[in-house]
């Protein structure tokens, strides 16, 4: 389940993440700031219950989040939209999953997994600035779901119609949104005409 999330603001923020002359400290503002707008959209359905409360004057009846929530960077590049994440919700856990894809097969392998304990019907966010090939995401979703997670959702500042494709035919059930679907992949599995390698731009690792 796509969701192409066209927000002016959001767009506009987009344009500058992608400009080659941001440098890295601007590149991480933007990251996050487009993460937030990403994930306010991304949680507009999410589970609440009722709660009571008393306010200074009465009491009422509120809501509250039904589910933990559980956000999962994928590393390297997925931490650099954690604190846009944690701005909008503060009290959720995090996990942190690693995948590199071995250079033989091409597929994705799991070299670190560190996820939260004694959940309560967990929502798992899984973060990452690139929906690319999809093999990453998809393999994370995988773990996830191994893991007893059953209700995932995806937050991609970008993503390539290949990686689309990929999750929505490995899972269906699994919204993902993004800022941008953009024209494809290159020889080099790069998105055009995208923003280079998220990782580097917000480390400054090139």
């Amino acid at each position: 389940m796509l969701h192409e999330i066209h927000h002016p603001l959001l767009q506009h923020k987009l344009t500058a993440l992608r400009d080659r002359r941001t440098g890295c400290k601007e590149f991480r503002e933007l990251a996050s700031e487009i993460t937030l707008l990403l994930a306010y959209e991304a949680l507009k359905e999410v589970a609440v219950d009722d709660c009571e409360i008393e306010t200074p004057l009465t009491t009422m009846t509120g809501k509250k989040l039904r589910n933990d929530l559980v956000i999962v960077p994928v590393l390297r590049a997925g931490v650099g939209m954690l604190d846009g994440m944690l701005t909008l919700v503060p009290t959720a856990r995090v996990g942190f999953v690693g995948m590199y894809r071995d250079p033989e097969t091409k597929e994705p392998v799991e070299y670190y997994c560190k996820l939260p304990e004694n959940l309560v019907h967990p929502l798992a966010i899984v973060i990452d600035p690139m929906l690319a090939t999809g093999g990453s995401l998809a393999a994370t979703v995988d773990l996830l779901k191994r893991s007893g997670m059953d209700q995932v959702l995806v937050i991609s500042i970008l993503a390539a119609p290949e990686g689309v494709a990929v999750m929505t035919e490995r899972h269906p059930d699994v919204p993902v949104y993004t800022a941008a679907v953009d024209e494809r992949l290159n020889d080099h599995k790069y998105i055009v005409p995208g923003l280079g390698d998220a990782g580097d731009r917000l480390y400054g690792t090139k």
